[in-house]
């Protein structure tokens, strides 16, 4: 299909759920079957996100055991993965960004802002996280003190504070998925990059550096617990597990994280000076891909707990419903 031009901007009606009708993009009243399969496909996903952080978020509310700082951090991280699910999986199902694209009206931008704010959240949250493992794996001694009740609480209420006015800050700037109203060209490059900095390359600087020192902390203790018991085969072989485990779980931590996000962030920085040329749908396509990522966190921050799977056969057994289980010792 060939491109329409519409006020010297040149638009891609690739979207199969879309017509276009007297230079107006609508929502086609006979929906194609790419279009229905799409739709089931994102209905599917949202279904996940919000079942896999309801149960963390049930799980970590339900059971003491888990009242803890550091799975507070987990629940508020579920708490706006949950918000994505619920929010802006149905906004951006309903009114999608292509239509949003077409038309810059204050839905579409309240829907931008929702998803920025619990988008910056989430990375936030996943953040903190990172910065409770390392004093957990490189300060064992002063874990317990540094990362308290009520640092774990000002950090979480400024991971939500933080997302709330750059959502915010893209109602009043104007600014929706990288789009300039009007011939703000430059206004709309600064808006960009500050976002992208401020949502995404801060936090995943951060994020890279920390996991790097753990797994660095990581090997070195390994290798001291290696050389302390090397007469041991077996020990031997335990370290070695030890430390591919570590391996494994910080790079499918990272890998995922950057999986979802990189794409996203490289195009839309750059999308205010090659806006003409950016297809729609590749822009639709890579914000699924990141909203995906809150639908994963479930899988990684939790299903890897053994607390989280004990916690979960108690729930779909029914047995919470049939008796106090709030003291079950889940590890």
């Amino acid at each position: 299909m060939n491109p329409e031009s519409t006020d010297n901007r040149t638009f891609y009606p690739t979207h199969p759920c879309y017509e276009l009708h007297g230079g107006i993009f609508m929502l086609s009243k006979n929906p194609s079957t790419t279009c229905v399969l799409l739709y089931v496909f994102l209905g599917s996903l949202s279904v996940i996100t919000i079942c896999g952080n309801f149960l963390v978020i049930t799980s970590i509310i339900y059971f003491k055991q888990l009242h803890t700082p550091n799975n507070y951090l987990v629940l508020s991280l579920a708490v706006a993965d949950l918000f994505v699910g619920v929010l802006v999986f149905p906004f951006s199902m309903t009114i999608t960004v292509t239509s949003c694209w077409y038309h810059e009206d204050l839905f579409c931008k309240v829907r931008g802002s929702f998803d920025v704010t619990l988008s910056t959240a989430s990375i936030l949250n996943l953040c903190c996280i990172s910065i409770d493992r390392y004093y957990a794996v490189c300060k064992p001694l002063t874990y317990k003190s540094t990362m308290n009740d009520h640092v774990i609480t000002v950090m979480i209420l400024g991971c939500w504070s933080v997302a709330s006015l750059i959502g915010i800050g893209v109602i009043i700037a104007g600014f929706n998925q990288g789009k300039c109203e009007g011939s703000c060209l430059i206004d709309a490059l600064i808006s960009t990059t500050l976002a992208c900095i401020f949502s995404f390359y801060i936090p995943v600087i951060i994020m890279l550096s920390i996991y790097l020192k753990i797994f660095l902390v990581a090997q070195s203790q390994v290798k001291t617990i290696h050389n302390a018991t090397c007469q041991s085969k077996r020990s031997v072989a335990a370290v070695s597990k030890m430390e591919r485990k570590a391996t494994k779980t910080l790079a499918v931590v990272m890998g995922v994280f950057l999986l979802c996000w990189s794409p996203y962030f490289l195009c839309i920085i750059f999308q205010p000076l090659t806006y003409d040329a950016t297809p729609i749908a590749a822009i639709e396509t890579l914000n699924w891909l990141t909203l995906s990522n809150s639908m994963l966190n479930p899988f990684i921050y939790a299903f890897f707990y053994s607390w989280f799977r004990s916690a979960v056969r108690l729930m779909l057994s029914g047995k919470i419903f049939r008796g106090d289980f709030t003291h079950s010792k889940l590890f």
